[in-house]
């Protein structure tokens, strides 16, 4: 009796053991698409960025869960941060002509304020953007300050620079935008440009170019420019030198 209590102290702990390793297991197919889908996804994101990809409309389906992880990791802020230093560097390499016309240029969406609570509600840019839904969002003025933005933002206002905001966003906006900066952090710049009436349907591009070739003819050198879409920086009229901050969420032309 003793020798066959003793067994089966011996036998129970192997046959959990061996029940412990049939849990369900990714399969090895599985895994292969995994990779593939986030190499595929890696240069996806990097021809959006380089402005290879030209105009698109929405994020690929395959790429919904790499752009999630993307812009809600560490890789997403030190990218963010590498772009704020290469700035400021550049920034603190110009000599300013002491007569307050030296200024920096940014954009407010995804360059200074972050729009992702908005965005984790709806797909990452994987779903059809609604206007009305985004509206109701800026009207809240909770969009959080991006870290690496509001270090160079400040940064160079320490240097001298007077800093222009210049958004796509509507001129309706305005106090919600104000009321949002302010909360995030940001304060003193020189003028907020947004949309008129006479500028509704003009794309960002041109929008952006104009409102720039108004700052220089009013004497202003623009040294640097900020913003997380290409037609925030190209154009005419544009920065001595732009620097492009990352969002693989949306594209606007």
């Amino acid at each position: 009796m003793a020798s066959a209590f003793l067994l089966l102290l011996i036998t129970i702990p192997a046959a959990l053991s061996h029940s412990i390793l049939q849990f369900p297991h990714v399969s090895d197919y599985d895994r292969k698409l995994r990779a593939d889908d986030n190499i595929y996804c890696d240069s996806w994101r990097f021809s959006v960025e380089t402005n290879d990809a030209g105009s698109w409309d929405s994020i690929p389906s395959r790429c919904v869960a790499f752009v999630q992880d993307y812009m809600t990791g560490d890789r997403y802020a030190s990218d963010s941060a590498i772009v704020s230093n290469f700035s400021l560097a550049f920034g603190q390499g110009v000599k300013l002509g002491g007569d307050g016309k030296d200024s920096w240029v940014f954009d407010i969406d995804e360059t200074l304020l972050s729009n992702l609570p908005y965005y984790q509600e709806h797909g990452f840019g994987a779903v059809t953007f609604d206007e009305v839904s985004f509206d109701k969002w800026v009207d809240l003025a909770e969009a959080p300050a991006i870290p690496a933005s509001l270090s160079l933002y400040k940064g160079l206002q320490r240097l001298g620079f007077k800093i222009f905001l210049l958004t796509g966003r509507s001129e309706f906006q305005r106090n919600a935008t104000v009321n949002n900066l302010v909360y995030s952090g940001y304060s003193d710049w020189e003028r907020l440009l947004l949309r008129g009436p006479s500028d509704k349907g003009t794309l960002a591009t041109e929008y952006k170019s104009k409102k720039r070739a108004e700052l220089i003819n009013e004497g202003f050198r623009i040294h640097g420019s900020s913003g997380d879409q290409w037609s925030d920086l190209l154009g005419f009229a544009v920065a001595r030198r732009s620097f492009k901050l990352p969002n693989p969420m949306y594209y606007i032309a």
